[in-house]
Parts: structure tokens; C-alpha cells; sequence
């Protein structure tokens, strides 16, 4: 039975057994402040199949390198932690994000070295005009910073010029108007020996966050079997892409 527990800024989640591997997760938006509940079935659907889950809560800023520079030191200093009590689980940690959380694992200041992957679901890159209009408006009146850093054109510059992790797969969803994957792929693609692939499951930008809440306060009935589904579907998809980066 996986098992919740809070470190400061990180909810750790550790599987049954002996854990096959690392998930270093990143979620998106104000989702991403209370990842235990709003990715739960997403996660413990991982657990289930053997990951241990490090996922860091955050309240997204403008900074958008300083909250990436941030994540990447947690998990570190994490993994380290682990490390001198030797329970690291083997093997580079998968590097997971929905939306924004896409963004900030591929601005890591590692350029995504220590991985074994990065799996990037619903990427969202837009700007903070679009992203929080009332926020930029007031940015730009009272003259506080009103775009993200980087910026939308800087962060795919910046993809282009320092990220290099060849492994990544980007998931997007048929029914998602928002999702920016193939921007991201182009762009990805274009480096020397890239392996970055897209694939496209049913549902919608929100499709892996789930908590489950109708099931827990109202019972089994009260549940959406199809969105289970979706979330088994998904968790299959990334346990499989995240287990066949072990043996390549």
C-alpha cells in the first residue's frame, strides 16, 4: 500500500515494495500547491506499479527559472538525503510535469543531464498576458514584473540552446486546446541526436489531475469510471516509456 508522507516542500510517496525507480514530478499551476490530493490517482497509480514519488508543491511566480532552479535543488537535495541511508532507488530518476510543470523541468539548471527522461504532459508555455491577464495588466500599472522569465520565445530559445536530455516523451490529449507539445517537439527535434517522441491520448488538459474526491466522500458510485481509465491508461503509458529508459 503506497504511503503519503510531507518533507517540507516535497510529498514523497513510497511504493509497497522495493521501488523500481524514481519520479521527481512537477505539476501545473495552483494544481501543483497540494500535489498529494490534486495528482493523486495519477501517482499512487505510478506507485502501484513500483515508482517512488517525490512531488514538490509550489505556488507558481513569474520567476519561472528561479521556481525550476528551486525544484531542482529539492529533489537533489532529496535524493541525497536517501543516498546516505541507502534507500535511493537505482537508476536516474524519471523526470515527470503536467503543463507548466513541463516548463520548469526542462529549465532545470542541469539541462536535464541526471535523467533517465523526461515525460512532459499537456506543455503550456503561453504568456502572462494570456496566462493571468489581470495580473499582467496591474504589472504593467503599477510597474512590477508582468511576464514570465523567460519569457514563451526565450524559454524555447533556451531549450534549443542548453537542454540535453535527448529522452523525452510529450503527451498530449485530443481534447486539449491549450496544449503547445508539438511547438515543443519542433523545437526539441532540431538538436543532434534527439529522441523525443508525441503521443496522443484521449481527455483533456486536466485529464492527470485527479484526486478522486467524488469516490471518497460519496462512495464507489459516485465515481467516473472513464476518468480511472484515463488515468490507468496514462500511468501505463509513462511506466512503460519510463521502464524502457533503463534498457536503452
Amino acid at each position: 500500500m503506497a504511503r503519503w508522507r510531507q518533507q517540507d516542500d516535497l510529498w514523497l510517496l513510497e511504493p509497497g515494495g522495493r521501488p523500481l525507480g524514481l519520479v521527481e514530478f512537477i505539476g501545473g499551476s495552483y494544481l501543483a500547491a497540494r500535489p498529494e490530493l490534486s495528482y493523486r490517482r495519477l501517482l499512487e497509480a505510478l506507485a502501484a506499479r513500483g515508482w517512488r514519488v517525490h512531488a514538490w508543491s509550489y505556488v507558481p511566480g513569474f520567476d519561472h527559472q528561479a521556481q525550476a532552479n528551486s525544484a531542482w535543488a529539492r529533489f537533489r537535495d532529496q535524493r541525497q538525503a536517501l543516498s546516505e541511508v541507502d534507500a535511493l532507488p537505482a537508476g536516474e530518476p524519471l523526470r515527470l510535469g503536467h503543463s507548466l510543470g513541463c516548463k520548469l523541468q526542462l529549465l532545470a539548471p542541469d539541462g536535464g543531464r541526471r535523467a533517465r527522461g523526461l515525460v512532459a504532459l499537456s506543455f503550456n508555455n503561453f504568456s502572462a498576458e494570456r496566462s493571468v491577464p489581470l495580473l499582467a495588466e496591474l504589472g504593467q500599472q503599477f510597474r512590477f514584473r508582468s511576464e514570465f522569465s523567460p519569457s514563451p520565445e526565450e524559454t524555447l530559445r533556451q531549450v534549443a540552446a542548453s537542454y540535453r536530455q535527448p529522452r523525452n516523451l510529450l503527451v498530449r490529449f485530443s481534447r486539449d486546446g491549450i496544449d503547445q507539445s508539438p511547438r515543443l517537439l519542433d523545437v526539441l527535434q532540431q538538436r543532434p541526436d534527439d529522441a523525443s517522441s508525441l503521443v496522443e491520448l484521449p481527455g483533456d488538459h486536466l485529464s492527470p489531475a485527479s484526486g478522486g474526491l467524488r469516490r471518497q466522500l460519496l462512495g464507489e458510485w459516485a465515481d467516473d469510471p472513464a476518468r480511472q481509465r484515463q488515468i490507468e491508461r496514462l500511468a501505463l503509458a509513462i511506466d512503460g516509456w519510463g521502464q524502457a529508459q533503463t534498457r536503452s
